[in-house]
């Protein structure tokens, strides 16, 4: 069969992004790479019997769109939402200010498409979530980098980014920040931090993304308060997400935003609705359930996340330098200035180990050092046995660290 250039490559628009680099085969063996969760933790069982209660007494209303509640979401469970937050982040709102989103990234996206157009500026954090990366860039937006340390978003530096921003006549559209379990350091943000970034954010007349997706997973008892409940003056939009605190695979998250920009954004969500099936079994699921499912979930990632940290002691050595996470499901992990771990990220593909290279998290200028690991879905003994391996390929690939390594043993057991 003679291969032939399809007629649609003709009519594709330009400026798309790069094509899927091959069709999906399926789960690298140890597999270290996006936000899974651990799979332990599910009651799969209790999920379908909450969905069986719901339809049994709803079920009639999938005949409708939205399940007769309207454009912003299954009422109950915004309502839930609302409860949610005033508990564990100090939060007042109420149910007619939230947006079910299907998924945060939905959210994110209407947010962005809302306040952003190509040349805009925003503040980021230097190291972060690779797809807010993209999605700027591939916008034609300024990300101005923020220097982040061993307590999330440094408010000096972004104190100095601001003031040079305002000296070249630019006004940042936002402020973006992952304050609560920051994605890939991990770090959470102190109360004061948060304050003086709403000082900042005051004086110089801009706003805060507030992206929460992973505060429901603080190891701590309690964690600060969102930086919305220490807002006066309604310049927080707020993101959160069920994706993370119970399962990736359940697309469903929320904006929480004053009406001028909510309204907006319920123009601007196109998709006739978030998932009904998702909402009516979280919105059943959740007020009996969610507080015990976090009780749950959080040692199971502990222990494992004590596993990784062995484990990379063990084989790396002081080769690998990391700081105890504070809750999540990833460690940010920097290797020595030897390695390039673009290069070893894809040498492990070649063994079937998959870890998220640093450059694709962050834009500071020693990204090429980190690795980031997420540890939450394998289970211990494919956690000790993925870093051996990638111990195996560093020092194959770079001499690092400084032992003997035994690549073939490794790639056999697969």
């Amino acid at each position: 069969m003679v291969d032939a250039a399809s007629p649609f490559e003709t009519v594709m628009r330009p400026g798309l992004p790069p094509p899927a680099a091959g069709r999906w085969s399926g789960f690298p063996a140890h597999n270290f790479v996006g936000g899974h969760n651990a799979p332990e933790a599910l009651l799969p069982d209790t999920l379908m019997q909450a969905l069986k209660t719901a339809i049994d007494r709803e079920g009639l209303d999938l005949a409708t769109y939205n399940l007769r509640s309207g454009p912003q979401g299954y009422e109950p469970l915004r309502a839930f939402v609302t409860g949610h937050l005033a508990k564990v982040a100090g939060m007042r709102v109420t149910a007619d200010e939230l947006l079910v989103t299907s998924g945060s990234l939905q959210g994110m996206d209407l947010i962005n498409a809302a306040l952003l157009q190509p040349g805009d500026t925003v503040l980021i954090e230097e190291v972060n979530y690779g797809g807010v990366l993209t999605r700027l860039a591939r916008l034609g937006v300024e990300a101005v980098p923020v220097r982040v340390d061993g307590s999330g978003m440094c408010m000096a530096s972004l104190g100095t980014e601001l003031e040079k921003l305002s000296a070249r006549g630019v006004q940042p559209k936002y402020i973006y920040t992952i304050p609560t379990v920051q994605n890939p350091s991990a770090t959470v943000l102190s109360e004061a931090r948060r304050r003086e970034m709403l000082a900042l954010a005051k004086q110089y007349q801009t706003v805060i993304f507030e992206d929460d997706c992973y505060a429901d997973l603080v190891f701590a008892e309690t964690r600060p308060p969102a930086i919305h409940a220490l807002d006066d003056d309604g310049r927080v939009v707020y993101l959160g997400s069920f994706s993370k605190s119970i399962a990736p695979a359940l697309r469903v998250g929320y904006v929480a935003a004053p009406w001028p920009l909510l309204s907006q954004l319920i123009a601007l969500k196109t998709d006739a609705g978030t998932g009904a099936l998702e909402q009516l079994m979280l919105a059943e699921y959740c007020p009996r359930h969610f507080e015990n499912h976090i009780a749950n979930l959080l040692p199971i990632l502990k222990g494992k996340l004590a596993v990784l940290t062995s484990a990379l002691e063990e084989h790396f050595g002081t080769a690998a330098e990391f700081a105890e996470p504070e809750g999540g499901i990833f460690l940010w992990v920097k290797l020595p200035e030897a390695v390039d771990t673009t290069v070893l990220a894809k040498a492990g593909e070649g063994i079937g180990i998959s870890v998220n290279p640093g450059r694709e998290w962050s834009v500071a200028s020693d990204a090429g050092q980190f690795i980031r690991i997420c540890y939450a879905n394998p289970d211990h003994e494919t956690i000790r046995s993925g870093v051996a391996g990638l111990a195996d390929v560093c020092f194959e690939t770079f001499g690092v660290p400084k032992r003997g390594g035994n690549v073939e043993r490794f790639a056999g057991a697969q």
